[in-house]
């Protein structure tokens, strides 16, 4: 008999989708019908059922059939086998309504599970704007591109990059770039380039030689010190802290990103409000030379 975890490994990829989903909807949910499976994936009943079969047979004692609900119960000794159960894993799949990419769901939630978003503007490229850059990332090629910088330099000036990392800070996405016209690698928003062109020319910097990307910095937070002792102990469970320190290792390149998205007090005494500014930084003399602009 062969064994089952040589039986999991030996599963096919498409196949392997349908089996994350089922466990993602019976452990999140609480239940998964043959139904739920069919109208994700587009399949047949009998096609729904035979991979509810499989996945049982995979993971004996995972899932139990529930005859009052029509579907199958996750067990008392439920563990993942084949999805990514941790909630950050988890949530974005859940948001995003997605089992697999441009599945047939339309407006029907796949997980049954209500979510929402902030509704912030887009501030994303054209199509045929972003296609250009990603394929001179994935390309390795240097990219010429029409920017309209915030900068004193004149407006949408052309300049060449050789992009090596998009990157998404949660209001924004930009991307990571050596610029040929300063020598040193930087972040262009994505939204404010107007034109781009990949170029045939192969790119000579990579991300292993933007040291800002490469290195790592421990951000030391803390609970600010003018909430009270109860609001601090709750915030320390909110971020999981072990301790009294939040600490939070980052790439150098995107620290000053992170503490904006945290709302983090970068003052010296921690001046301002706290019921705004949550968190305060405890090691701003070690971090503050690489993202001066995040500081007050």
């Amino acid at each position: 008999m062969i064994p089952k975890e040589k039986m999991r490994l030996d599963v096919k990829w498409a196949t392997r989708q349908r089996l994350q989903y089922i466990e993602v909807m019976a452990w999140y949910t609480g239940v998964v019908t043959r139904s739920d499976v069919a109208r994700a994936f587009g399949l047949s009943d009998p096609a729904a059922t035979k991979d509810l079969k499989l996945y049982s047979d995979l993971a004996p004692g995972n899932l139990v059939y529930n005859h009052s609900v029509f579907g199958f119960e996750p067990g008392e000794g439920f563990r993942a086998v084949f999805a990514d159960l941790a909630p950050a894993a988890a949530l974005p799949v859940i948001a995003a309504n997605l089992a697999v990419a441009n599945g047939p769901y339309g407006d029907v939630l796949i997980y049954g599970l209500p979510t929402a978003s902030l509704p912030l503007p887009a501030r994303l490229p054209s199509p045929q704007t972003l296609a250009q850059i990603t394929r001179a990332i994935h390309g390795r090629r240097k990219l010429r591109v029409s920017y309209r910088s915030l900068s004193q330099r004149e407006g949408g000036a052309a300049r060449v990059l050789e992009p090596h990392t998009l990157v998404n800070t949660g209001l924004r996405w930009h991307v990571r770039a050596y610029s040929e016209d300063t020598c040193d690698f930087r972040d262009f928003v994505l939204s404010r380039i107007v034109e781009a062109h990949c170029l045939d020319a192969p790119a000579e910097s990579g991300e292993q030689y933007d040291d800002d990307w490469v290195e790592s910095v421990s951000l030391v937070l803390a609970p600010h010190a003018g909430l009270d002792v109860d609001q601090r102990e709750s915030l320390l469970l909110d971020y999981g802290a072990s301790g009294e320190v939040i600490a939070v290792n980052v790439r150098r390149a995107l620290l000053g990103y992170v503490l904006q998205r945290l709302s983090v007090d970068t003052t010296p005494d921690h001046s301002l409000n706290p019921n705004a500014y949550q968190l305060m930084l405890l090691n701003r003399d070690e971090v503050e030379p690489f993202a001066a602009w995040a500081f007050s």
